[in-house]
């Protein structure tokens, strides 16, 4: 019990903060046409706030089951890479239907607080810290898609830019530390661009939610990022080897 009580205290600032992009979510789903429960149902069945942008923007434009499963797969990526570091830290015995429940809420922020622990993460513990931050998204959805039955069609119609406004708060923090993140953010939205003007190659984006457009050119940003960070190490380790011969 002290376990989950600890839990619960390290995930209450997570969930304050959810409430905030939840409420916009919920603003910005009931805006496309779902209904308040529906909104509702995504978050608390989902726990990814870029892929359900991403999702229902995809469902407003029309696009195919493939795209939409596809883009949100390429967005949510990383959390593969976060159960797997995260499965390093809990009991190698742990039965498998709790190791289900965790990965429900591995986010950015309940993987950061529970990959810091010193020792072993405990069930007990990371239920109660999974605990405020599904709370959180779930009724910060909620609140948003009642309340936009309330705002002016005015209100409404800016709450559009909120969704962009979000996806620039994740990407510049990181892109300010790292001139491969800067680097690699550049490359992609040249590509998306291209992908939005150049004839032939907009059909991308015209048809459906222009969901295989983010998908090729957040491949294609990183893996040229990649080619280019790869070249570099390797003309230095050349050069190393001919300094030492």
């Amino acid at each position: 019990m002290n376990e989950f009580v600890r839990g619960l205290k390290k995930g209450i600032p997570i969930c304050l903060g959810y409430i905030p992009v939840s409420f916009t979510f919920g603003l910005i789903a009931v805006k496309m046409g779902f209904s308040p429960l529906e909104a509702t149902l995504i978050s608390f069945s989902n726990m990814a706030s870029a892929g359900q942008f991403a999702g229902i923007r995809l469902i407003e434009g029309g696009a195919p089951y493939i795209e939409l499963i596809v883009t949100t797969f390429v967005i949510n990526l990383r959390y593969f890479l976060m159960s797997l570091s995260l499965s390093q830290k809990i009991d190698p015995d742990m039965p498998f239907y709790k190791r289900a429940v965790m990965a429900y809420c591995i986010t950015d922020e309940v993987f950061a607080l529970a990959s810091m622990e010193p020792d072993e993460v405990t069930f007990p513990f990371f239920g109660g810290l999974m605990a405020p931050p599904i709370f959180g998204w779930t009724i910060g959805t909620l609140l948003g898609a009642v309340a936009s039955s309330l705002l002016s069609p005015m209100m409404q119609g800016c709450m559009g830019i909120a969704l962009y406004c979000m996806f620039i708060a994740i990407i510049i923090p990181p892109a300010r530390k790292s001139r491969k993140v800067t680097l690699a953010v550049v490359v992609s939205i040249l590509l998306s661009c291209l992908f939005k003007y150049m004839p032939g190659l907009n059909v991308l984006t015209t048809k459906g939610g222009g969901g295989w457009a983010i998908i090729i050119s957040a491949i294609l940003g990183a893996a040229i990022c990649a080619s280019i960070k790869e070249v570099k190490r390797h003309r230095k380790m050349r050069l190393a080897e001919r300094r030492v011969a």
